[in-house]
This record gives structure tokens, C-alpha cells and sequence, in this order.
């Protein structure tokens, strides 16, 4: 497929990197938009030599600005719904990747582009990201998942605060909160992602992928169905080649091999 409003590339063989590319329009998402990100996301999702997804949005102005306000200013009741319910979708695909997804932060990430990077599973920030979840401002409130990621991520009561003052932070206070897992300087951003990503991509295939289930999955259990389940994709992985390639590079004192199976 030929994308108008994203790129898709491989960083590296194994390291693919998403990018919103609409910079003109600060990367705000619009429906078009929105359908090729879900494209893209359903392709990685069915490549299995797939390690890691970095996700980033063009020039260094804005990682997502929003969604588009001009696209939403006309629309009906059913529309909104329409629209709410693609970006949930496109949000709930990015989080059910079977790889880890690391956003890259490079600027305003607000509305649409701060429930973005709350569905990747962790964020890289730049000094001069501002994330906020602004809606109200506009006389709506959060629709693509934003209440309930934002509550997840930092808090009822901060995430509270936040949706019903419209309030933005920036990089240093997102990481305090708990938002961000790592500031960098601007230039430094891309070099970190793919620093991070090289490491899991290092790692064994399957027991990253299992890794992510279980924490995803165990969140929605109480903590002993969470540690069964778990158990049982710790047997599972014992059935694994790349599980008998580490525990046999380990003991060898070499690195290990891993094929993915």
C-alpha cells in the first residue's frame, strides 16, 4: 500500500519505524490517517520476523498534535462516533501488537497524539515534548481512550486533573509522573529508541512476545489468576528451541542464538 499521510520502514532489518507525516498539519490525526495507521499496524502484526515498532511523528515540531479539528468541526453525533470509535481501534491495535511498541516523543503530544503514545508500551520523551489531553477546551472530552490509559498510567486523581483542566505538561513532569520512562535530548531521541530496541530485538522472540502478554493480560486479573497465567507461559516457553539456546549458551559462556522458535 502507498501511504500519504505515514511512513513505514524497517530503522533496521528486524526494527520497524512508524512515523505520522502530515508536519504541516502538526501530524494531527484525521480519518484518513487514522485507516493508514491501522493498515500498517495489521502488517507488522503479521510479520513475524518483526522485533520492535518505534513510533514517531515528523519534523520536530509535533509528535501528534491532535486530531484534526477542521476534520471534526462539521461533524453529527453519528459521525463523532464514528470517528471515536476508529481512533479506539487504531489505539487498542497498537497496544495488542504482539511486539513492543516505543514511542518516540519528539514534540507536542496532545489529544489524539498523547493517547497515541500511552498505547505504545512505554515513551521516550524529548526535552521539548508536551504531552496533555486538552479536549475540554474544545467542549468535548477524550476519545480515543485517553480517560482510561492516562487514569492507568498516572493515577485517578492526576488524570483527572489533567482531562478536566485541559492542563499540558512538559517532558520533565511526565517522567516524574510516571508518564515517560526516559528524557533525552532531541538529537539524542532516535539514537535511544533504536538503542532500546536493538536490546530487545537481542533477546529471545517468543519470551519478549510472551512478556508482553502477560503483563497486558495479567492487568486485567487479580494477582493470583495473574501469576498462573503466567506460569503457564513459563511452561510453554520450555517448549521452545530458543529456550534450550539460551540455557545452553548461559552454561557455555557464549552469547546466544536465537531463532525465533
Amino acid at each position: 500500500m502507498t501511504y500519504q499521510n505515514i511512513t513505514l520502514e524497517h530503522a533496521e532489518a528486524d526494527i520497524y519505524l512508524l512515523t505520522v507525516n502530515r508536519p504541516k498539519a502538526l501530524n494531527a490525526l484525521n480519518a484518513a490517517t487514522l485507516a493508514e495507521l491501522g493498515h500498517a499496524l495489521a502488517h507488522i502484526a503479521e510479520d513475524t520476523n518483526a522485533r520492535v515498532l518505534l513510533v514517531t511523528g515528523a519534523g520536530d515540531k509535533a509528535f501528534v498534535a491532535g486530531a484534526d479539528i477542521g476534520a471534526m468541526q462539521t461533524m453529527s453525533t453519528l459521525e463523532a462516533q464514528a470517528f471515536s470509535e476508529q481512533g479506539t481501534r487504531v489505539m487498542q491495535a497498537v497496544e495488542a501488537l504482539p511486539i513492543p511498541a516505543i514511542a518516540l516523543v519528539n514534540g507536542y503530544a496532545l489529544g489524539g497524539g498523547c493517547e497515541l503514545a500511552m498505547a505504545c508500551d512505554w515513551i521516550i520523551a524529548s526535552e521539548r515534548a508536551v504531552f496533555g489531553q486538552p479536549e475540554v477546551t474544545l467542549g468535548i472530552p477524550p476519545g480515543f481512550g485517553g480517560t482510561q490509559r492516562l487514569a492507568r498510567l498516572a493515577g485517578r486523581a492526576l488524570a483527572m486533573e489533567l482531562v478536566t483542566t485541559g492542563r499540558q505538561i512538559k517532558a520533565d513532569e511526565a517522567l516524574r509522573i510516571g508518564l515517560a520512562n526516559h528524557v533525552v535530548a532531541g538529537e539524542q531521541l532516535m539514537a535511544k529508541g533504536l538503542e532500546m530496541a536493538r536490546l530487545i530485538a537481542a533477546k529471545a522472540p517468543i519470551a519478549v512476545r510472551v512478556c508482553k502478554q502477560a503483563i497486558l493480560r495479567g492487568l486485567d486479573l487479580d494477582l493470583a489468576n495473574g501469576c498462573a497465567f503466567e506460569t503457564n507461559l513459563f511452561a510453554l516457553a520450555f517448549g521452545t528451541a530458543d529456550r534450550k539456546e539460551g540455557m545452553a549458551a548461559f552454561l557455555e559462556k557464549r552469547a546466544a542464538k536465537f531463532e525465533g522458535r
